[in-house]
């Protein structure tokens, strides 16, 4: 369900963000070369670990922030409604 709220970020956040968004998109082509080249199944499997260890990690450096910033001034702003979305947000990312 889209929303048109937008999260407005440091320069300095969007450049750490993108950094890790580079090094997993990196780490994607290159499963994409060991597929093709027909690397060994254990390899990709620990490759493919790597990047999902790599999302996780990029996730949860996304909702820190989300807390401390978007719903700390929601909050301050005496908009509640944010803590429902908090709610629904973790019932979809850890159900």
């Amino acid at each position: 369900m889209p929303n048109n709220r937008k999260t407005i970020r440091s320069d300095e956040e969007k450049k750490y963000l993108t950094k890790r968004l580079n090094i997993i998109e990196g780490q994607i082509r290159g499963i994409k070369d060991m597929v093709s080249t027909n690397r060994y199944c254990a390899d990709i499997l620990i490759q493919l670990s790597a990047v999902s260890k790599g999302l996780e990690s990029l996730g949860e450096e996304i909702i820190k922030n989300h807390l401390n910033n978007c719903l700390v001034n929601d909050i301050k702003n005496d908009n509640y409604d944010s803590l429902n979305e908090i709610m629904d947000l973790y019932r979809r990312l850890y159900k």
